[in-house]
């Protein structure tokens, strides 16, 4: 016995920044930016915490699961950083929520949300939960260097949160690690402690080599969902969706190429929100879930890689009917 999707939900602060809008703060333009990335606007928190984006996206996943927040049995929140060091993201969003189960953090950064679906599955193999509560939420805008223009385009803020329930729908799950600590990098605070000795205080931003970056994100795609595929003994052929990280459009395109997969099955909405980390694949699910594009049955396959340099791939069968779950207001 493992887990199927009983709901899903996302979030965004209210601030909707352009490429337009980012080519004041630093030497780039649209064409640029669009060009590269395929991004053209991305959210962005001023007033909003984490936990504000968490807390909205598992609201409306709860209420599609027709879930309450005591019936949780665990909640994990992947996210590069909370607001709080401690107490973590998932407790400060359980005490919000009314509910009283375990819960903790993970960081597997873009790859947070696989990682948090494959714990999650854990717990169900073991019958230690009946239903749990899985949200991956990033302030990426807060941990970028605005004078890099390379870098301070891609990313946006967000949340994404889905809700399991008991079932057979994941077919299979891969997850990887391969220890870098220079293509993609941020730096924590180095605090106040009088006996450090740092010659170069750590500038507390993301440091990332593109090009390195570009390689690893297309071979991996591309491998991991094979590997995912080979092991819920399907046919790339087979899937109905697509689901891969939204990081860069190129990333994706490289990958398209690459595979049996017609360009039609693929789920994107980067133009839209840029890079929101490990929030980006169940923002995305929500999106295409709730314009009906899942129907029950349908196969999808979720990719994702992230710093660590970190990777992981499932397989699930779609089991949300539309018709049944959504009333008139949910459905637009």
């Amino acid at each position: 016995m493992s887990f199927e999707i009983l709901g899903t939900g996302s979030a965004h602060p209210a601030c909707r920044k352009t490429n337009d809008d980012i080519a004041q703060l630093v030497d780039t333009s649209d064409e640029w930016i669009r060009s590269r990335t395929g991004i053209e606007s991305r959210y962005v928190c001023t007033t909003e915490t984490l936990q504000d984006l968490a807390l909205e996206a598992a609201q409306k996943a709860l209420k599609m699961a027709k879930v309450q927040p005591k019936e949780l049995d665990l909640i994990l929140v992947a996210t590069i950083r909370g607001d709080c060091i401690t107490p973590s993201a998932a407790c400060i969003l359980q005490n919000a929520l009314g509910a009283s189960c375990p819960a903790f953090d993970l960081n597997a950064a873009c790859s947070g949300f696989l990682y948090a679906l494959d714990t999650a599955d854990g717990w169900f193999c073991r019958n230690r939960a009946k239903k749990v509560l899985v949200v991956a939420a990033e302030t990426m805008s807060r941990l970028l260097n605005y004078q890099d223009r390379t870098t301070c385009p891609l990313f946006g803020d967000g949340a994404g949160a889905v809700v399991l329930g008991q079932g057979d729908a994941l077919l299979s799950i891969h997850l990887t690690a391969k220890g870098d600590p220079l293509t993609l990098r941020i730096d924590n605070t180095d605090g106040q402690s009088p006996f450090l000795k740092m010659d170069h205080p750590a500038e507390q931003y993301l440091h990332m080599s593109g090009q390195n970056t570009y390689r690893f994100a297309v071979s991996n795609l591309c491998r991991q969902l094979k590997l995912a595929a080979q092991e819920a003994g399907i046919d790339l052929k087979d899937l109905d969706w697509v689901l891969p990280h939204q990081a860069n459009l190129r990333i994706i395109e490289g990958a398209q190429h690459r595979l049996p997969i017609p360009t039609e099955k693929y789920c994107i909405n980067i133009q839209n929100w840029g890079n929101t980390s490990a929030a980006a694949v169940p923002i995305l699910m929500d999106e295409f879930c709730r314009k009906g594009t899942f129907k029950p049955g349908d196969l999808l396959g979720l990719v994702v890689f992230g710093g660590g340099l970190t990777t992981g791939s499932a397989i699930l069968r779609w089991t949300i009917d539309p018709k049944k779950i959504f009333d008139s207001e949910v459905s637009k």
